[in-house]
């Protein structure tokens, strides 16, 4: 599923949470939204892309780190099946952009990043079938007056 939606922060924040680490993440770092995970390129990235960034501890194959004015936050999955990244519009509110697995847009669900009106808007849009411009030009063609 493609995205392109407007979500906090702290939102993207658990879907990664939800998505990567929720079963080691220690329950302090899990409350604190200055904390991320990140990973590395070769085990599906994470990212933050930041002014000050602190790293806290490192859990199997996460790092936590501790983050001050985030500008961008880099998500892939192991599988490549998701790439999604969140750009700063303003503040803690940002664009998120990018493609989602199944698994990971009921992640996204869960932490409310997008909404179930959100999701069946979508999936409403991509069960219709597109309009060819033949089906365009014969609207055209019968709405027109006759010579």
């Amino acid at each position: 599923m493609e995205l392109d939606v407007k979500t906090a922060l702290e939102r993207f924040r658990m879907f990664i949470i939800y998505n990567t680490c929720l079963s080691l993440i220690p329950k302090g770092y899990l409350r604190d939204p200055t904390i991320f995970p990140e990973r590395d390129p070769d085990k599906g990235e994470i990212y933050v892309e930041a002014a000050s960034k602190i790293e806290l501890a490192k859990i199997r194959d996460i790092r936590f780190v501790k983050v001050a004015d985030i500008l961008g936050v880099i998500y892939k999955s192991k599988t490549g099946n998701t790439n999604l990244k969140w750009r700063q519009i303003r503040g803690n509110i940002g664009r998120l952009t990018g493609v989602a697995s199944p698994n990971s847009i009921v992640n996204l669900l869960e932490a409310k990043v997008i909404t179930r009106e959100y999701l069946e808007d979508y999936l409403k849009q991509k069960s219709e079938p597109p309009k060819t411009e033949a089906e365009g030009q014969e609207t055209q063609d019968t709405t027109s007056t006759p010579q």
